[in-house]
């Protein structure tokens, strides 16, 4: 009962409201009196323990709600932080112009004047670049400093490089399209960030090609050596101005190699006076000798004024009776004005050059090479022929030049001159161009081809030369002379060669 009728009691409370209610009647009943009344409306009333702890329990939740909304708010500031802000500072950092303030406002006039100086200065260049290469760990350097050493260093290397590097072009998209796919043509890299020194390649571990050069250099030397041995030949020179004559007088040879079983030969000399070879003179045989004397004369008419243009062969050969005769080896002398101007007669001693065959005579072409590195232009230019081989009936030929561009045996393109009717002199002076990038200047040679035009049937090929890091003798020569001087045409003559069996369009060998 005490439960029912307590101060928090059901019947408790609803006692105290009916008297409430007899309290706010007007006028109270009979036994109240309004005093009474009065103390008792002043009364607070009590709360039960239901409406206490509901508030409890709602304001908690109140405060939870509102730490988790602190919290989140926290936790998006901190993303926005790290996302947003970092990078904006991390690039405004990395831009000289708009990052910092410049450094020169917390500097004087005096010590900004001794920096410019220090940059100048290529020792003190490279002892700032490896401190901002140790900045991260050494951070007494001041900031100012690595942000100078590299805006030089960059502008150095931009500037370099827009004095070697052309800029990229459509007219080079062609060719990189055709080289082959094993060679990795890349683009051109015009960044301005600088290679680390990490990543520059070392020698440890790489094949050194200067190591297998010897035997290439002994094969060379054992070739000279195999052509020095086929011994030496004596003649002379003398030109007889009244009768216009050309007098050769082929005195005596020495030190022969042994054709022979026997351990001799039975040598005799041919002689022509280029081009032509229609005129062929030869010597006696001698029998069984390695040092044979001649001690003969031939004459060879021909004006004063075309002794320029002509070229005396000797061929050596050993005389076999039963069976072809065997070459010896051949001598050309290219310039007959070489010892003297043949006023008097001139003893002259050449070496026997090494040869299985008799060499023929195709004749010569001049043209000059021109590079331009900041355009990735070759210029060829197709000066003239001498001397050409007839190939006609009417003994002249028809010439004109084709030049192919090759990069790895193929034939990426080609371009041929105008034809000149009936000469064995033709004078073109015709450039042919060529775009290349200056990457792809050491994997690509030129094969100059000179062609007979023929009406009808197949045209031919009179002779052949190739220019490039990887042709040989002069070609290679004329090609390294073009790559030193750029921007300047160097011409030079060089001799035709015939194509080998072996030979195809797209992969010549020479």
């Amino acid at each position: 009962m005490s439960g029912v009728w307590g101060t928090g009691g059901p019947r408790c409370q609803a006692a105290l409201a009916l008297l409430a209610s007899l309290c706010r009647a007007r006028p109270p009943p009979l036994g109240l009196d309004v005093e009474t009344c009065r103390s008792f409306e002043l009364q607070p009333p009590e709360r039960s323990p239901s409406a206490a702890d509901s508030g409890t329990s709602v304001s908690l939740l109140a405060a939870v709600v509102i730490v988790c909304g602190v919290a989140l708010v926290a936790v998006f500031l901190f993303l926005f932080w790290k996302l947003c802000w970092m990078p904006w500072r991390s690039k405004e950092a990395s831009s000289p112009a708009s990052a910092n303030p410049p450094p020169d406002a917390l500097q004087s006039p005096g010590s900004r004047g001794n920096m410019a100086d220090k940059l100048k200065d290529t020792n003190t260049l490279g002892f700032l670049e490896a401190a901002v290469k140790i900045s991260h760990t050494s951070p007494d350097i001041p900031a100012e400093v690595q942000m100078s050493v590299k805006e030089h260093i960059m502008r150095h290397t931009r500037l370099q490089r827009q004095t070697t590097e052309p800029a990229s072009s459509t007219r080079h998209t062609s060719f990189k399209r055709h080289l082959p796919r094993q060679m990795h043509v890349s683009s051109v890299d015009y960044g301005n960030e600088l290679p680390p020194a990490a990543e520059q390649p070392t020698s440890i571990g790489r094949i050194k090609p200067e190591l297998y050069k010897q035997k290439s250099v002994d094969g060379d030397d054992a070739k000279s050596e195999a052509a020095k041995s086929c011994g030496k030949i004596n003649f002379s020179l003398r030109y007889d101005y009244e009768s216009e004559t050309l007098i050769v007088r082929i005195l005596k040879a020495f030190d022969l190699p042994a054709k022979d079983f026997c351990g001799s030969s039975d040598p005799y000399v041919k002689i022509y006076l280029l081009p032509d070879r229609k005129c062929k003179l030869q010597t006696r045989v001698h029998r069984k000798t390695l040092n044979p004397t001649f001690d003969e004369n031939f004459h060879f008419p021909v004006p004063y004024e075309e002794l320029a243009e002509r070229k005396l062969h000797l061929s050596v050969f050993d005389f076999d009776r039963f069976s072809r005769h065997d070459m010896i080896g051949e001598v050309i002398l290219d310039n007959l004005f070489e010892a003297s101007d043949l006023s008097r007669e001139t003893s002259i001693w050449k070496d026997i050059q090494y040869a299985t065959s008799e060499s023929v005579d195709l004749g010569e072409i001049m043209f000059s090479l021109c590079y331009l590195p900041t355009a990735g232009r070759l210029t060829l230019t197709v000066i003239k022929c001498r001397n050409l081989k007839a190939m006609d009936i009417t003994g002249y030929s028809d010439p004109y030049v084709k030049v192919s561009l090759i990069c790895d045996g193929r034939r990426l393109k080609k371009k041929k001159t105008t034809i000149k009717k009936n000469t064995l002199n033709p004078v073109y002076n015709e450039a042919i161009i060529f775009d290349i990038p200056p990457e792809n200047m050491d994997q690509v040679s030129l094969l100059i081809s000179v062609m007979d035009y023929d009406r009808v049937g197949h045209n031919e090929i009179i002779g052949v030369c190739r220019v490039g890091l990887n042709a040989e003798g002069l070609g290679r020569d004329h090609w390294n002379e073009m790559l030193a001087y750029p921007r300047k045409p160097i011409a030079h003559w060089h001799s035709l060669v015939e194509v080998k069996k072996s030979f195809k369009e797209g992969n010549p060998r020479l």
